[in-house]
């Protein structure tokens, strides 16, 4: 039976077409959201991997030195973290990739 055979006449009425069409389209939306969403988290991680040198080197040029080895001392815990981020993205993306295309070959 289909999931969206409410009525259970084995066929799917007008009605029940639009409810699986606006269920087909609210999951495309969210799946285009959640992808929006892992690039700019990733975008946001590459980009604070890239500044953070240029935040030590600003504030040893302010003078602020306790706040540059403070900074230096979280710098490797940050780094492995956000990398943890990048790496994590591309992985998932990779298998998600690897998966589709295998189901794609078998339908031919």
């Amino acid at each position: 039976m289909n999931e969206y055979d409410f009525n259970g006449n084995g066929k799917i009425d007008d009605d029940e077409r639009e409810i699986m069409l606006e269920d087909r389209r609210r999951k495309m939306e969210d799946a285009d959201a959640k992808r929006d969403v892992q690039r700019r988290l990733v975008v946001a991680c590459t980009a604070g991997m890239l500044l953070y040198p240029l935040a030590i080197f600003l504030a040893v040029l302010a003078g602020l030195e306790r706040a540059a080895e403070l900074i230096t001392d979280i710098a490797s815990v940050y780094v492995i973290g956000a990398s943890g981020v990048v790496a994590a993205y591309f992985g998932f993306n990779a298998m998600e990739s690897k998966n589709v295309a295998s189901t794609d070959r078998s339908a031919h």
